[in-house]
This record gives C-alpha cells, sequence and structure tokens, in this order.
C-alpha cells in the first residue's frame, strides 16, 4: 500500500486543517469526507471526493484505509470503538476521550486487538520539541533540577462570545489547553506522578478558571511549576513562541519552557543553552557558556499526518500510542480535581 486512502470525520476548523493537509500531501489520497451537515456536500464535491453522513455509512462501505476523527470530544470514545471494531487504523484528535474511564476502555480495546491508534498530540511531532528532547537526553544540562512552564495569552471576547460553553464547566483553560502542555512535559522531563494547583476566576468572574498556578512533580524527584492564563497579555506561550502556526503573533525572543539541570539549563523554544564546560565546577560564582542551538520548524500536523500513514501501512508504531493519550487526560483531571472544579 503506497498512497492510503484516508478519510476525515468532521469538517469544523481543525477538520477542514486535516482536510486540507491530507488533499495536499502526496503521501496519502483524501477518500472520503463524514460530515452530517449540509455544508459538507458542496465541500466533498469541490475535492471531489465522496461524502457520508454519518461514520457507520463509511464502514459500511468501508472505502478507505485509515480515519481521522475530528469530531467533538464527546463522539471520540463510540467513534474511535467503531473504528477499531473495524479494523480501521484511526487519528483521534486530543483528547482522546471525554473521560479517563472511556479513555482506558478505549486503551483495554487497543490490547485485546492490536488496534493501529495514534492520539493527535500533534506538538510530539514537532521539530522543536525533537531537538529539545535530543538535548535534554544526551546529558548536556544533567539531571533535571526544576522546570518552568507557562501558557499565557490573552484570549479575545469574540472567542468566548462564538462558543459560550467556554464560560461553563468544562470549558476552561486546563480542559482546553493544559493536555497540550501535560504532553510535552511528559514528552521532555519524563512522568507526571503528583499535582498540587490553584485556580482564580477573577479577571473575567466566568464559571470557569481563567488562571492557574500548578505545582508538579515527576518521578525522577524534579520539580515543575507552570503558570496557565487565557486572560494574560503575554506573548509566553507555545502558540505564540513556536512560529508552528503562523495564524498567531509571534515574538521570536520568548519562551514558554525553562528546563534546569544540574550542569546547566536549556530555554524552548529559542533552544538557547547555558551549561557549565567539563572543566568548570558548577557554582554561582563561575562563568557559563550560552549557546543558541537552532532548528528548523516544519508543520507538526504534516509530520503527523506522514506518521499516520507510515503506521496504516505497517512500518511505524504510534509515537502518541491511546495509552500516552490516556496520560494525558488523567493528569489533566487531576489537575482539575487539585483545583476542585
Amino acid at each position: 500500500m503506497s498512497k492510503p486512502k484516508i478519510a476525515v470525520v468532521g469538517a469544523g476548523l481543525i477538520g477542514r486543517r486535516h482536510i486540507e493537509l491530507v488533499a495536499d500531501t502526496a503521501d496519502c489520497e483524501l477518500s472520503a469526507i463524514v460530515e452530517p451537515a449540509e455544508s459538507a456536500v458542496e465541500l466533498a464535491a469541490s475535492l471531489q471526493v465522496a461524502r457520508y453522513a454519518d461514520l457507520g455509512s463509511l464502514i459500511d462501505d468501508k472505502p478507505v484505509d485509515g480515519v481521522i476523527l475530528a469530531t467533538p470530544n464527546q463522539l471520540h470514545y463510540e467513534q474511535a470503538l467503531a473504528c477499531i471494531d473495524a479494523n480501521l487504523p484511526v487519528l483521534i484528535e486530543k483528547p482522546i476521550a471525554e473521560t479517563v474511564q472511556q479513555a482506558q476502555h478505549i486503551v483495554a480495546r487497543v490490547d485485546e486487538t492490536g488496534a493501529r491508534v495514534i492520539v493527535g498530540h500533534h506538538r510530539m511531532h514537532s521539530s522543536i520539541m525533537q531537538q529539545a528532547r535530543e538535548i535534554i537526553s544526551s546529558g548536556v544540562i544533567g539531571d533535571i533540577v526544576a522546570v518552568q512552564g507557562a501558557a499565557l495569552f490573552y484570549k479575545p471576547d469574540d472567542y468566548f462570545a462564538a462558543g459560550p460553553w467556554r464560560t461553563k464547566a468544562g470549558g476552561g483553560p486546563i480542559l482546553i489547553n493544559m493536555i497540550h502542555e501535560v504532553g510535552n512535559l511528559r514528552y521532555l522531563c519524563g512522568e507526571i506522578i503528583e499535582v498540587q494547583a490553584m485556580p482564580s476566576s477573577a479577571t473575567r468572574g466566568f464559571e470557569v478558571e481563567d488562571t492557574v498556578g500548578i505545582l508538579l512533580r515527576f518521578d525522577s524527584g524534579a520539580i515543575g511549576t507552570f503558570l496557565l492564563s487565557d486572560t494574560a497579555a503575554s506573548c509566553k506561550s507555545w502558540e505564540q513562541t513556536a512560529r508552528e502556526n503562523l495564524s498567531y503573533h509571534h515574538d521570536q525572543a520568548e519562551n514558554c519552557y525553562h528546563i534546569a539541570g544540574t550542569r546547566g539549563s536549556l530555554s524552548v523554544p529559542t533552544m538557547t543553552l547555558h551549561r557549565f564546560d567539563d572543566n568548570t565546577a558548577p557554582s554561582w560564582w563561575n562563568p557559563m557558556n550560552s549557546i543558541v542551538d537552532a532548528v528548523d520548524v516544519v508543520d507538526p500536523l504534516q509530520r503527523q499526518l506522514k506518521h499516520f500513514c507510515a503506521v496504516i501501512r505497517g512500518e511505524e508504531q504510534p509515537i502518541v500510542s491511546a495509552a500516552d493519550g490516556c496520560r494525558n487526560l488523567q493528569i489533566t483531571e487531576q489537575i482539575s480535581r487539585a483545583c476542585n472544579l
């Protein structure tokens, strides 16, 4: 199978991005769109692909080799199980499911069947993340001691006007945004084993949090702090520093992660490395070398799609497995519980 046939389920904002990527790549072929809205008829016709109103109809015909689920969170569980039962490789947009219990059931089905399932934590396919992990894994900064992270940005009023559910339980930045950060921090620094958190809704006064302070313990013994806010006039976030989605304003000098070890530290995504040289004893009196390790930025969604095609062909194992997606959701829910949300 040289060019897998792909169906995209869901033609909303992220669904249309997946449709565009599949249609524009040489790695696979867009075969179908699954979307109940009548607007999808015209979209499918313009791309010269089949349109199905529901996933069941697609599975009955089974004209595809893989499926991308870009549907609302509450549909992920049933649709993922349907693809697994039909022996269709599936890429599930994050989160893997609405609840940890549902996610655990998906993981169990994957273990039982050997299904090929990827969870769409696309930052794991980021060239920035991969280079940062290589630097940390090389030991150049020593053993990780402390981690600072931030996702500080200002969501405009029309964001909430367009989706009033974002002002209600489940619509705050913990469940919408923090799950990305959990995946990143686990990838760079190891497993998170304990969380504490303190929320505030003082700025907007919504039912949900707008700002959260989070304390993390990693299995290595390292301690992390994370500041999360969707009402902060700041560029200290992945979106505004990584240059991967140019729709966002970009600050080329800002970082969103700082990983400090026993011999040096790394700031991401500028990839600024400070370290003592091999002949210098670590001390605050002694100088540190400063190096910027440049990285070529590549669209991680494109890389994720290429990887999915390789998984469909049986050439690669999922980089972000169902178990990884479940663990990211589990930690995010623990943060919510620590906030009494």
